[in-house]
């Protein structure tokens, strides 16, 4: 039995719930409302969907989070 090939995009909500589940943060309402306004991750629109790709919203994700650091004290 052949498994089932894992999907190369997400919906918003899908999306959402992924940056969630991986990273803490992120919403699909959070997605719709920078799509509008700029600053979120790139994706595609099929018809009136939009699609995420996982690089995109990883990408996004890890740059919102900045470097590590190594104290609260001064941003290094």
């Amino acid at each position: 039995m052949n498994a089932a090939p894992e999907r190369l995009f997400l919906r918003r909500a899908e999306a959402g719930a992924y940056l969630k589940a991986k990273y803490g943060f992120g919403s699909g309402k959070t997605l719709a409302k920078l799509a509008t306004e700029g600053g979120g991750p790139e994706f595609f629109k099929a018809g009136n969907i939009a699609l995420y790709g996982y690089a995109a919203l990883d990408g996004w994700a890890r740059k919102k989070m900045g470097a590590p650091r190594g104290s609260t004290g001064v941003a290094q």
